[in-house]
């Protein structure tokens, strides 16, 4: 029997990212001693007191489904967490995902249909441009390279791609994979766009509680941004949860009614013990400042490291994440590192920049130490 498979699907490729996650640890299967810098999640365990909170909900029987929105609690924490960055929602205006992918993959399907244009700020995280493909629709993408990845150099570019026919933009800040936080005047702009245009807007905050003497503003802060703005966050970054897989969006009520469709209908909800232990993180604060706290010397270490090699990087101001400069052919040359160096790093045709590879440095500092000696060693700095 051959199957045949709908366009949504094959006009999308695997995630890169996790392809290049999955060579590693084929190599490191057969023996290698792989430095993997393609991943996109803190290398630390997650807090004790999150873990314990996620036990004691079990034991206490929180093993079946919830409301399908998430409990009301912890949509009320989040609503307060919401407040304190000037936010404004209800509980009610939330819904509590499995992951902030999925909540992301939620609004793109809610909002996108066939030949409904999208604009992405390149570099851009690679499952932006699958879940547009996957409703159906059309990409305008605005390259930030020139200007060390930050938007307000970029403006006027930015002014060129969209129009009345703009559907929605997605804004990423703090940005995987550059680090680059935006600035106000930036956010500024987009706000002046999106309002002349009409334009709805993805706010992904997802590296928001992870940035190095800046503050991010939320762009749904913004006067005229509160009823076109929808705020995507998570918990798998700050509190390195990645695999407790809980994530949230808040918006609009009309969108939370319109996606909340399809999140009863597939999720049905995110787990419950996992969204009890969210509770727990959202009131833990020195661990997550420790964290920050050592993704920043990591930073400056690697930054360091490349500087003896005279090689210059944008520095990040978030998140944990830089782009190396490398050949045209970057995707050869990730390729070529993975096989030489045992290094992975992630392709920047990946994320719509060519001549670029990601190095994450949510990795100890003996480990990217080895990893730039390593990709020196083999000629690929």
């Amino acid at each position: 029997m051959t199957m045949e498979f709908t366009d949504r699907v094959t006009r999308v490729e695997p995630s890169a990212t996790l392809a290049i996650s999955a060579l590693a640890t084929e190599l490191e299967a057969e023996g290698a001693d792989v430095v993997d810098l393609s991943v996109g999640e803190p290398d630390f365990p997650t807090p004790e007191n999150i873990v314990e909170a996620g036990k004691d909900a079990m034991d206490a029987g929180h093993t079946g489904y919830t409301t399908s929105a998430g409990i009301l609690e912890l949509r009320e924490a989040i609503a307060d967490k919401l407040a304190d960055d000037g936010l404004e929602h209800t509980a009610d205006e939330i819904i509590v995902t499995p992951g902030a992918k999925q909540a992301l993959y939620e609004i793109v399907q809610a909002l996108i249909q066939e030949g409904d244009e999208v604009v992405l700020l390149d570099p851009a995280w690679v499952s932006y441009e699958a879940m547009v493909k996957m409703a159906g629709g059309e990409l305008t993408r605005v390259d930030l390279s020139d200007s060390d990845f930050q938007l307000e150099p970029a403006l006027d570019d930015l002014e060129a791609a969209v129009s009345d026919d703009t559907e929605l933009l997605v804004v990423n800040s703090p940005s995987n994979p550059t680090g680059a936080v935006y600035s106000d005047a930036a956010l500024e702009g987009v706000r002046d766009l999106a309002v002349e245009h009409d334009i709805t807007v993805i706010s992904d905050e997802i590296y928001k509680e992870i940035t190095y003497g800046v503050e991010p503003t939320s762009l749904g802060t913004l006067e005229g941004m509160a009823d076109r703005t929808i705020t995507v966050n998570g918990f798998s970054k700050a509190y390195s949860m990645t695999g407790w897989r809980l994530g949230y969006f808040a918006g609009p009520e009309d969108l939370i009614d319109q996606a909340g469709k399809l999140h009863s209908h597939s999720v049905s909800s995110a787990v419950n013990f996992v969204q009890h232990a969210g509770l727990e993180a959202l009131e833990t604060e020195d661990a997550v400042d420790e964290m920050v706290a050592a993704f920043e010397e990591r930073r400056d270490l690697v930054i360091d490291l490349l500087d003896e090699h005279d090689v210059d990087v944008a520095v990040p101001e978030g998140a944990f994440y830089m782009m190396l400069p490398v050949d045209d052919d970057d995707q050869a040359w990730c390729e070529g590192a993975i096989e030489d160096a045992h290094v992975a790093t992630v392709p920047g045709s990946a994320f719509g920049t060519p001549g670029y590879a990601r190095i994450s440095y949510a990795a100890s500092e003996e480990r990217l130490e080895e990893g730039i000696e390593r990709l020196a060693e083999e000629g690929y700095l």
